[in-house]
């Protein structure tokens, strides 16, 4: 099955505030920000600064932390090359395994200076009625440049396979940072989405909303075109049931643990699109059978363990506890 794809991504910079976070935003660092400021006593989170990826400004009368989400070749990342200046943080921390071993290969950065406290969520209950057998939803829920001109002409394909059996929820937008006007590269892709009758595009929307749309989806469509260095969007659909058809790029791997139906990832956007129609083609034939249902089961019980924000508020607490006594965590 082949497709025709245009590649209309572009990369996109944005300007933070302070402590390295976007005013006004909620993408996927304040949410972990704000989620780390609910869950962690403010007391000892008051002992440290700690800072989102771009540094603006340290502070003197405490200890500084570097939490870093983006990838190693970001231009805001440069300055770790130097040694020096790494001295003005107690500790980098990255997300992921894979995005601590880049900064390690493409910086310099000494695994000595780091440490992996993963992203987290709140698990999504789910009931047995949620998702509906007869359509099939497929789910696109992360901003546009990620792929979703991919992930839009996939399903345009199928649809005209499949008809109303499936329908498309696209929930995309870079107002999630505050900035609507880096959406107009993407307005025709929205406008097609609006117009196709097996396809709903709804903008930005609230976390919580998206969350009550996952738990009525089948299939995270995401062919990732963006180096993740780790992946909350399909930590929530892996949360709520949904099968995951994406490739092995990137964080992808560490953070979906084998659960997601992965193709090989290739460079040629025209080949990728081919490959992922071809895979989420498969997993929506298969999507009702036993053995699916019983692997996103396991699935589902697998992320709610190990990425649930109970779990990693103790390891930032007993991190930040280590520190703030002189020890080296």
């Amino acid at each position: 099955m082949g497709l025709n794809i245009i590649d209309d991504t572009e990369k996109v910079e944005l300007g933070p505030s302070e402590d390295g976070t976007y005013d006004g935003a909620m993408g996927g660092t304040e949410l972990m920000n704000t989620a780390l400021y609910e869950r962690v006593d403010n007391g000892l989170l008051d002992k440290f600064y700690i800072i989102k990826s771009r540094v603006r400004w340290t502070d003197r009368k405490k200890k500084n932390l570097l939490w870093l989400h983006d990838t190693w070749d970001d231009p805001e990342a440069q300055h770790l090359k130097d040694a020096e200046l790494r001295k003005r943080f107690a500790k980098l921390i990255f997300v992921s395994n894979y995005q601590m071993s880049t900064y390690n290969m493409g910086l310099g950065v000494p695994y000595a200076e780091s440490i992996v406290l993963k992203n987290a969520i709140d698990p999504i209950q789910l009931h047995k009625d949620d998702k509906n057998k007869d359509v099939i939803r497929i789910i696109y829920h992360t901003t546009p440049h990620r792929g979703l001109n991919i992930a839009y002409a996939a399903v345009e394909k199928l649809a005209e396979m499949l008809g109303d059996k499936i329908h498309f929820d696209v929930f995309s937008s870079f107002e999630a940072y505050g900035w609507p006007e880096r959406d107009e590269p993407f307005k025709d892709l929205f406008d097609s989405i609006r117009k196709h009758p097996q396809m709903t595009y709804h903008g930005y929307q609230p976390n919580e909303v998206v969350r009550a749309a996952l738990k009525k989806a089948h299939i995270f469509a995401y062919p990732s075109i963006w180096p993740e260095t780790s992946c909350i969007s399909a930590l929530e659909a892996m949360s709520a049931g949904c099968e995951i058809v994406c490739p092995n790029f990137a964080a992808l791997p560490e953070t979906t643990g084998g659960f997601a139906r992965m193709y090989q990832f290739h460079e040629d956007v025209q080949v990728h699109a081919n490959t992922f129609v071809n895979q989420l083609y498969a997993a929506v034939l298969q999507i009702h059978e036993e053995q699916t249902v019983r692997r996103l089961a396991f699935q589902k019980n697998w992320v709610d363990n190990f990425y649930n924000w109970d779990l990693r508020a103790a390891e930032w607490t007993h991190f930040l506890e280590e520190l703030a006594s002189g020890k080296k965590a």
